[in-house]
């Protein structure tokens, strides 16, 4: 995602010369096509992520739309101040974009987590949330941003994910993709983020899942998205919700808070403080949503 990321960015840059990206000192060997084509509109802020913060707020309140970027910890809760107070209340064109979103960073240990951070950037009336599940969303996640500048929190994974949607779906704050058309199912196993990989393969491996189930995955949602999403969910009889991301504050919790009726599968909080890989540490997921599954 990351890879696809910038080079979209590239191109967007290309067509608008008010884009510009900021990194705190990292994403070497992803970031350098734009920092080699742009280098007047590519800022190294160094390990000062609060800085960084508020230079991109300064330059968008002077007509830039700014990406900074990092690792999806250091963006957030290293500056949460500065977002709250320089971007959201300002609604700012900045998007701060999260690289290794829940726990695809896991094994270079628990401070580089980031399992509470939507919680964390929902609680910014002004932002939506973009948690593209593969690389075509990413691509359409970028494409809305740019044609529609405000406050953003983008939370991709790291690098490799296959294509799992397709490219000419309609993307809009609370509108979910399905794999298919709605048809006659009821039941829905709606993911945000990069789990949409789990929901297609326990799609593909369970004929008695694939009969009675859909599956989707909503990548732009937020507080002002909540109508959208209601109507969009109307007339499922189930509907369980998978994230990377504990409960508190999470994907599930919005839903819920907006009235939908689901069932959230997220990540326990033991798993906070552990180190491991992702796939590792992603496995009491796995077992929730199996259990939940086979309960419904």
């Amino acid at each position: 995602m990351r890879n696809t990321f910038i080079s979209e960015l590239v191109k967007h840059a290309r067509q608008n010369d008010n884009v510009v990206l900021m990194v705190g000192d990292l994403g070497y060997s992803a970031i350098e096509p734009f920092r080699d084509e742009f280098p007047d509109r590519f800022v190294n802020a160094g390990v000062a992520e609060q800085n960084m913060t508020a230079m991109a707020a300064g330059m968008a309140s002077e007509g830039y739309h700014v990406f900074t970027y990092s690792i999806a910890n250091f963006p957030t809760f290293r500056c949460a101040e500065q977002i709250r107070n320089d971007i959201d209340y300002h609604k700012l064109a900045v998007t701060v974009v999260a690289v290794g979103g829940g726990l695809a960073y896991g094994n270079l240990g628990y401070s580089h987590h980031a399992v509470q951070d939507l919680a964390l950037m929902r609680a910014m009336p002004n932002f939506l949330i973009a948690a593209p599940c593969d690389p075509n969303q990413t691509q359409s996640c970028l494409d809305f941003m740019i044609k529609n500048p405000q406050p953003y929190y983008l939370r991709l994974n790291k690098a490799g994910e296959p294509n799992l949607t397709e490219t000419d779906h309609i993307l809009g704050p609370g509108v979910p993709y399905f794999s298919e058309a709605r048809g006659k199912k009821k039941n829905l196993l709606l993911t945000t983020g990069a789990v949409y990989d789990i929901a297609c393969d326990i799609w593909k491996k369970n004929p008695d899942f694939q009969s009675n189930w859909m599956i989707g995955n909503l990548s732009l949602w937020g507080e002002s998205s909540r109508k959208e999403v209601i109507s969009h969910l109307q007339g499922f009889n189930s509907i369980i919700t998978l994230e990377e991301h504990l409960l508190a504050g999470g994907f599930g919790s919005w839903l819920l808070e907006s009235g939908i009726k689901c069932t959230p599968c997220y990540l326990d909080t033991s798993t906070c403080g552990n180190v491991g890989t992702q796939s590792h540490l992603k496995k009491n997921l796995l077992d929730s949503l199996s259990n939940i599954i086979a309960s419904v």
